[in-house]
């Protein structure tokens, strides 16, 4: 059993309410499914009860221990989050692209200025961390305003599968390109726009390292009510220095407690 699942009652019975692990609270619509994120900060998008932290997936099951099958296909519970999934990507609400570790994420707007501080790219950086590759996307989807996958790849050069899946990966990580929509006919593909486009507010918004990691902790915790040695970086896609400086943070400022080594607990709980 993962460490992080070793939980008092109480401190289960805190997430079940936060992020929606209840019949009685699971997500059916959009907007509930907006709501949920919003609540939450951040959120994985198809996540079951193996993985830390809260989940879009999660929420739609209503239970705590769901776990996908293996043939997602015929999975109704899948299929609904995956609708719900183009359902938010189409409507723009809140931002979501590949951004910790690879991995589909939610982030409600108030946490975007937060994520871009620790994951975010300068424009005077680009050439120096971003590959050849992932240069000649970016600068396709700078000449036009939204481009498919097919259109995109044909309009960068880009002849090979792979290097351009990973140069669109290296770009949502950097929070420089979002998926905007998604169409299955007359074949699947997502439609690719700048995510300045989508989220020009929330972009330019200044806040430094030290904030970031301070508000991402604060609202995992808020959420988890208690947290284990490596489930805040793991969640959140920080390092485990930045996860530690983030919960030290709310320490001193009275927001959490420190129970054990890398344990911190929710002080109003």
């Amino acid at each position: 059993m993962q460490r992080w699942r070793v939980l008092p009652d109480e401190i289960e019975e805190h997430r079940d309410v936060r992020w929606r692990r209840s019949e009685a609270a699971r997500v059916e619509t959009v907007e509930q499914a907006e709501r949920f994120i919003e609540q939450v900060g951040f959120a994985a998008c198809l996540t079951d009860s193996r993985h830390p932290g809260p989940s879009l997936y999660l929420a739609v099951c209503g239970r705590r221990d769901a776990v996908k099958p293996r043939n997602v296909q015929t999975d109704p519970e899948t299929s609904r989050t995956w609708t719900l999934k183009d359902e938010i990507m189409r409507r723009g609400r809140v931002y979501y692209a590949k951004l910790a570790r690879g991995k589909s994420m939610f982030l409600a707007r108030r946490m975007i200025p937060h994520f871009r501080a620790l994951r975010g790219m300068p424009r005077r950086r680009e050439a120096e961390r971003l590959s050849p590759t992932a240069r000649a996307v970016l600068a396709v989807l700078r000449r036009e305003w939204e481009m498919g996958t097919a259109e995109l790849r044909s309009a960068s050069g880009v002849t090979d599968r792979k290097t351009f899946n990973e140069a669109l990966d290296a770009l949502q990580g950097a929070m420089l390109v979002v998926p905007s929509d998604v169409v299955y006919r007359p074949k699947f593909s997502y439609l690719w726009e700048l995510a300045t486009e989508r989220f020009p507010e929330e972009l330019a918004m200044k806040t430094t390292p030290e904030t970031a990691v301070r508000e991402l902790a604060r609202c995992f915790l808020d959420g988890a009510g208690l947290t284990v040695p490596g489930e805040l970086a793991r969640v959140a896609g920080l390092t485990r220095p930045e996860a530690g400086i983030g919960n030290r943070l709310l320490v001193k400022d009275g927001h959490a407690v420190a129970v054990a080594r890398g344990t911190y607990r929710l002080a109003r709980l």
